[in-house]
């Protein structure tokens, strides 16, 4: 069966790389991930403050190193060519084809070419990094990328406090580009802060995983100081308090949320979360005598309340039918969509500014209408079915790692499978944290434990060849095409 790790065998026909050369490409791969996650957070930084005339270009700064990584995967033969990246590509040229033959009659091809383009890259381009990253990563790996997240988080909430205190029309609250608009309204005269990204939805991703490492560190007592998981968990609620937005606090209750599934499946780790409840509610007592913080409580708690008056209902229900809309809305545009679609990439910003001039929604703002109004009914289908497909399969294996006690994967999955599902893939920002979600998820797996079951866990492995350099064991059963593993199917 091709699963996620399934590769072509295809060493017959090629000569392998030397075992060092081979070392060097694992390790230039791994250097392009952490610049790809720098860019990721960064960029937005870049785009507003330091060289705002280079707005729109910067929108693809990470484009040429995903295309890099590509081509050293490709080198090391750690390039995925399973199920799921295979029927990706066959989706993206079909719809990039009917993209060409929809748009052909009715503008220039040289903008049909850029509209179509455009298209692909936002949808297309970036997935398949969801499975090469845990071919070169591992385990403690992520645990390293979630100690600077949580790191991060602390000049993060200063910033986000800086920007809430700041007028709208300040230099540390300016959007990105020139002379292109303010960030978004919380009310009360103040804006969304997002933080070095360009907009809100950035510091939502972040804080989420920020909330994801750090329950993970607590459940597991990594050796982190005190100091610094009350420090940054502070800042994680001070950002939380003054982000004026409702999907912050709906993006980290969901992680917290899962900490429940996760107690009720291994309930002996409850134990361990005693003096951290305390030290929560001693850091919540603190900081709720700052007046930045209990302003933007205030204003958060009105805009719940608002939200909870138009729809009719608590503010709980409020969410999950604004949630659920998401979903159900798409749907309802399929009465007005043509078989073909309107064209792959028409309905992102980028695909409108080659159409009319400038960045605006020209289909629909939600994510699964632009996809189906894009593509039409069969390829959008196609598209949206993936993208479920992948997120139920990265779930499920989070789902399997929570039964050996590894619950860094479902952290991981919780916070970022709602930007796999529904996420605006045409907002690089999004797109790049759906991709970092899903990558992060499979790369804190263990993979023995996948195919063992439970009552397996316990059995000798058979020894493997020696590793390659810093290659990850998910890497090594990419590669290993001579040699099996004694732990029953291949269904990893």
């Amino acid at each position: 069966m091709t699963t996620i790790a399934d590769v072509r065998e295809r060493s017959a026909q090629l000569t392998p790389p030397a075992a060092g050369d081979a070392a060097r490409t694992i390790r230039n791969i791994r250097r392009l991930i952490w610049l790809y996650l720098a860019l990721l957070i960064f960029e937005g930084a870049l785009r507003k403050w330091l060289v705002p005339q280079f707005a729109a270009p910067l929108l693809i700064v990470r484009d040429p190193v995903a295309l890099l990584i590509y081509a050293l995967a490709l080198r090391a033969r750690v390039f995925p060519f399973n199920t799921y990246v295979i029927s990706l590509t066959i989706i993206a040229i079909l719809s990039w084809a009917a993209g060409i033959i929809v748009l052909s009659p009715f503008v220039p091809i040289k903008t049909v070419l850029l509209i179509t383009a455009y298209g692909v890259r936002s949808d297309f381009l970036h997935l398949p990094l969801i499975f090469i990253i845990p071919a070169v990563l591992d385990l403690e790996d992520v645990k390293r990328i979630g100690w600077w997240t949580i790191v991060g988080m602390i000049p993060m909430g200063i910033l986000m406090a800086l920007q809430f205190n700041a007028s709208p029309e300040s230099f540390i609250n300016r959007a990105a580009g020139v002379g292109e608009g303010m960030q978004l309204s919380a009310g009360g005269g103040k804006i969304r802060p997002p933080g070095p990204f360009s907009f809100i939805s950035g510091a939502v991703y972040y804080l989420s995983a920020v909330a994801a490492f750090m329950l993970h560190a607590v459940l597991t007592k990594l050796p982190y100081r005190t100091w610094l998981l009350a420090t940054a968990g502070g800042a994680l609620l001070i950002g939380m308090g003054v982000s004026g937005s409702r999907s912050t606090v709906l993006a980290v209750g969901v992680v917290v949320a899962s900490l429940a599934l996760i107690l009720l499946v291994r309930p002996a780790l409850a134990g361990k979360l005693g003096r951290y409840i305390l030290l929560a509610a001693l850091v919540l007592w603190l900081i709720s005598y700052l007046p930045v913080f209990r302003e933007g409580l205030g204003i958060l708690s009105d805009r719940f309340a608002e939200g909870a008056e138009s729809s009719d209902s608590s503010m709980v229900n409020g969410l999950v039918m604004r949630t659920l809309g998401d979903f159900t809305e798409g749907l309802q545009v399929l009465t007005r969509t043509p078989l073909g679609g309107f064209g792959l990439g028409v309905g992102t910003n980028g695909g409108a500014n080659f159409l009319v001039g400038h960045a605006e929604f020209l289909l629909a703002e939600n994510e699964w209408s632009r996809v189906l109004l894009e593509s039409g009914p069969i390829l959008g289908f196609a598209f949206l079915f993936w993208r479920c497909a992948i997120t139920f399969r990265i779930g499920r294996l989070a789902l399997r790692q929570l039964t050996y006690g590894n619950t860094l994967p479902l952290f991981l999955f919780s916070a970022g499978f709602f930007a796999l599902l529904e996420g605006p893939f045409g907002q690089p920002t999004s797109l790049g944290f759906a991709v970092i979600f899903g990558a992060l998820s499979l790369a804190a797996r263990n993979p023995e434990h996948d195919e063992a079951e439970p009552e397996e866990e316990d059995e000798p492995e058979e020894k493997g060849p020696r590793r390659i350099g810093r290659r990850s064991v998910y890497a090594e059963r990419l590669h290993d095409s001579g040699f099996h593993r004694s732990h029953g199917s291949s269904d990893r």
